[in-house]
């Protein structure tokens, strides 16, 4: 019988990261909108940076995680100068496919929430298949 090995990655890891929000953050300037505050795509980029930084540390050499599923709820605005901070909490793992739970806040108030997928690959192998895709 075939020892399994440890898991790389156990629920409860948890990482944060914080912008404070430019001009450039803004929906008008990314695209998603005409409103002068913080537009939805850098919310998304932001608590997927949260889930990256979580794994960071602790990523098996030669690896490293891509996104496969965003479920994400943009809840309230935020205006240019606030800092918001994203937080990530790894929910489950399930071989090489890790669940985040994802807030991103605003002081006290709830910006966003919702949940990011990742799967652990080989970073060669993935980014020599991705050049392979036409």
């Amino acid at each position: 019988m075939q020892e399994q090995p440890e898991p790389a990655f156990a629920p409860g890891l948890t990482a944060q990261v914080e912008l404070t929000v430019t001009d450039a953050d803004t929906a008008q300037a990314v695209g998603s909108g005409d409103v002068p505050v913080l537009g939805t795509p850098r919310v998304l980029a932001l608590a997927e940076a949260a889930t990256v930084a979580a794994t960071a540390t602790g990523m098996p050499p030669g690896s490293t995680t891509v996104g496969t599923r965003v479920e994400l709820e943009h809840l309230a605005p935020t205006v240019v100068g606030r800092t918001v901070r994203a937080q990530a909490l790894l929910a489950t793992v399930d071989g090489r496919r890790l669940s985040f739970e994802v807030t991103v806040s605003d002081g006290d108030q709830t910006v966003a929430r919702g949940r990011v997928d990742r799967i652990m690959v080989d970073r060669q192998r993935f980014v020599e298949r991705a050049g392979r895709v036409s």
